[in-house]
């Protein structure tokens, strides 16, 4: 049984989603398992992105302006 994807950490996700886009790319599985593993992957991907983006918002770093008002400001090499 397959672990529910919500469970799993980024990098689990990851290698899960990496294993299914070899057999993918294979091209030796019934038209069934492909869809159900093309199904997985994609929930594996939307999952790996939500990560990415709440990691994104825990780096932003609080800076003070001159002023003293705190702001958020993004980290170095984010958009």
């Amino acid at each position: 049984m397959e672990p529910a994807i919500q469970a799993l950490t980024f990098e689990e996700a990851l290698a899960e989603l990496e294993r299914i886009v070899r057999a993918l790319e294979g091209g030796a599985l019934p038209l069934e398992e492909a869809l159900a593993l093309y199904e997985r992957g994609q929930a594996l991907a939307d999952h790996c992105q939500r990560l990415l983006q709440e990691a994104r918002l825990r780096v932003r770093v609080l800076e003070v302006e001159a002023e003293g008002i705190p702001r958020l400001a993004p980290f170095a090499g984010e958009e």
